[in-house]
Formats: C-alpha cells, sequence, structure tokens
C-alpha cells in the first residue's frame, strides 16, 4: 500500500516555474513507476510525465515535453515535477500517482491503483 501527498501547487504568471513534490508513505514505494497526471476543469485526466521505480527512464506528453522534468529520490520518498515556461493551459488539478512494485512506467491512468489528493495550479496569463 502506498499513500501520496502532493503538494507546491499555486498561482504563478505565464513563463514562470513551479516544482510539485509527492510524498509517498509505505514500504515499496522505491520499487513503485510513479506518474504525474492532471485534470483541468470539464476535461478528463491526462497524462503529463511517468518515471520508472529505478529513475533512470522518462516519459513526457507532447504538452509538455521540453518544459516539464519529472524526478525522484527514493531516499526522500518523494517524487518531483519540475514546470518551467508554464503556460495559461496547464492551468489543473495535478495529481502523482504510483503504480504496482516493478511494473513499468505508463501513461494510461487506469493502471495506477495509488492516487493523491492532487495540488491546484494556475497560471494567469
Amino acid at each position: 500500500q502506498v499513500q501520496l501527498v502532493e503538494s507546491g501547487g499555486g498561482l504563478v504568471q505565464a513563463g514562470g516555474s513551479l516544482r510539485l513534490s509527492c510524498a509517498a508513505s509505505g514500504r515499496t514505494f522505491s520499487s513503485n513507476p510513479m506518474g504525474w497526471f492532471r485534470q483541468a476543469p470539464g476535461k478528463e485526466r491526462e497524462f503529463v510525465a511517468a518515471i520508472d521505480w529505478s529513475g533512470s527512464s522518462s516519459y513526457y506528453a507532447d504538452s509538455v515535453k521540453g518544459r516539464f522534468t519529472i524526478s525522484r529520490d527514493n531516499a526522500k520518498n518523494t517524487v518531483y515535477l519540475q514546470m518551467n515556461s508554464l503556460k495559461p493551459e496547464d492551468t489543473a488539478v495535478y495529481y502523482c500517482a504510483a503504480r504496482t512494485s516493478y511494473y513499468s512506467a505508463s501513461a494510461s491512468p487506469q493502471e495506477y491503483p495509488y492516487w493523491g489528493q492532487g495540488t491546484q495550479v494556475t497560471v494567469s496569463s
């Protein structure tokens, strides 16, 4: 079992940066692939980024590639999402999610059984 708590959201102007953190509790965090997803009002939850359990491979949605970076610190049981050059269309509730231990990272939210409560990111124009 993995419990996840996101932090770091807020209001930022377009072009600015934020770093989201996701603190995990549970014995198996270091073996869980992790993902970040987001959901804007009236839209479906969409994939943002994912990282494998070792941190050696990461994946990004085309809309954030080159602007966002996912990373993890297994010693701190934390995964991060560094967001640069933010745009108004990045406004959403951002969720971190954990997949079952040693599975591959995935862009499909249905393959993540563990979710945080979400943190709001608002980018003003």
